[in-house]
């Protein structure tokens, strides 16, 4: 989960670490490092979700958890393309625009949480 807030705020500092330094460094390196091991767990993490949903009789609240859950996993992937192209040396986005995408998920997360302790449905 750490991956979904980490990574948007890592791009920030990489692309000004490669505007500095004209290379890819330490920071892109973490970056990717953290997209990656960030992924494995993201799939375990909805797989197991999936199965208490199951367990559980699919109720109305956990229908609307799990497309909240695959919005931030379409966001994820768009992180990712991010991330390559930031391999690249491409930093076409601006740093409000990664700002905001960081922000977007933090809202989400906030709901799905809502969604779990109170099941309002």
């Amino acid at each position: 989960m750490t991956g979904i807030f980490a990574v948007p705020r890592a791009l920030i500092y990489w692309k000004r670490e490669y505007a500095r330094i004209g290379e890819f460094g330490p920071t892109g390196d973490l970056t990717i490092r953290i997209y990656r091991f960030s992924l494995g767990l993201g799939v375990i993490a909805i797989l197991s979700g999936i199965y208490l949903f199951w367990w559980w009789g699919w109720p109305v609240w956990a229908w609307v958890k799990l497309g909240l859950v695959t919005a931030l996993a379409a966001h994820y992937g768009w992180t990712g393309k991010l991330v390559l192209r930031a391999r690249k040396g491409q930093f076409d986005e601006s740093d409000f625009y990664l700002r905001v995408f960081n922000e977007i998920s933090v809202l989400a997360v906030i709901v799905v949480l809502y969604l779990v302790v109170f099941k309002p449905f």
